[in-house]
């Protein structure tokens, strides 16, 4: 130990006073350097294994909350997306309030009816909101349908679209009217009753025609998409595409009250006709008791018209005038 000792003292003393072990140290370190890094590869491999799992694991947590991120997101977006498509549709509606002259109230859509032949949605309002039966439904493109059912907080509401449907309706480039009945499960509607000549074109728009006293006059209904002028029929098919959301709409407004009609004139009283009905008098043969032979039949006024002097008061006289009786 004293001898390594003194060794160790005499290379410091060279070291610091010669500056002659900085090449031998250099020449040491290149040699050894190979076996230092075959020695250090196995410490480097676990060390290698251990950061790869851990770098996996942390890669794998990593995913898993940019997914939760991403889906969160997602929904965040969807919903941004919808209530931006909400706020348009009721900017829409509210601008179309506006431009209706009679009162109206928003509604939600709450779901469809349960049967499936019918083509009717639920509302969130009913009586307790003032909703009646026979109201109008529309959206901001035109009618959606009318009120059918009513409950104390819901309303069922029968679509322009269902076979029980018909509306008055016009076309808005010329004025002529028809009905248009709805079609089931088409989603479209029908002109019937048109004569095959009738001045229908395509893409002509059809609006109520408040003949019917429900549907304000000038809502937009529909749109034609095909006209069929058979001219051997007595009426012609015209086909037309509703304008409203009718099955894409979750807010609709409902018309409060019906347009005011003018009073209906009073119905003409019928008077029973009187049959009058002659008195049959005999006829009595010339210059027999004192009547003339031109007394005819019927005629009331024939005995006064004789005087009393050319007629006397005898029994067999006094029988014609009781028979006339």
């Amino acid at each position: 130990m004293m001898v390594f000792a003194c060794i160790s003292i005499g290379l410091l003393l060279a070291d610091s006073r010669m500056k002659s072990l900085p090449v031998l140290r250099q020449v040491a370190g290149t040699v050894l350097y190979p076996l230092q890094m075959a020695l250090l590869l196995p410490r480097d491999a676990i060390g290698g294994v251990g950061d790869y799992f851990s770098s996996v694991s942390a890669l794998e947590k990593q995913v898993r909350e940019l997914k939760r991120q991403q889906i969160a997101s997602s929904q965040t977006l969807q919903q941004a997306q919808l209530s931006a498509v909400e706020n348009n549709h009721l900017r829409k509606l509210m601008d179309a309030r506006e431009h209706i002259p009679v009162k109206s109230m928003l509604a939600e859509v709450l779901y469809d009816a349960r049967d499936v032949n019918s083509r009717k949605i639920i509302l969130d309002r009913g009586t307790q909101a003032g909703v009646t039966l026979g109201l109008p439904v529309i959206d901001n493109l035109g009618v959606v349908g009318q009120v059918t059912r009513v409950f104390p907080f819901t309303s069922e509401v029968t679509l322009l679209t269902d076979k029980e449907q018909a509306i008055p309706v016009q076309l808005l480039r010329n004025g002529l009217r028809s009905v248009a009945y709805g079609r089931g499960k088409s989603g479209a509607l029908e002109l019937r009753f048109t004569a095959p000549n009738a001045d229908i074109q395509v893409n002509d728009i059809v609006v109520t025609s408040g003949l019917d006293g429900v549907y304000p006059a000038g809502l937009a209904v529909a749109r034609v998409t095909q006209v069929d002028n058979n001219a051997g029929g007595a009426f012609g098919g015209v086909t037309c595409q509703p304008l409203a959301g009718i099955a894409n709409n979750t807010q609709l407004l409902i018309l409060m009250s019906t347009p005011d009609l003018p009073p209906r004139p009073p119905e003409e009283e019928t008077r029973a006709l009187k049959k009058h009905i002659g008195k049959m008098a005999p006829i009595k043969e010339p210059g027999k008791d004192g009547v003339p032979a031109a007394a005819v039949p019927g005629a009331a006024a024939a005995p006064a018209a004789v005087s009393p002097a050319a007629t006397p008061a005898t029994p067999a006289a006094a029988k014609p005038k009781e028979t006339a009786r």
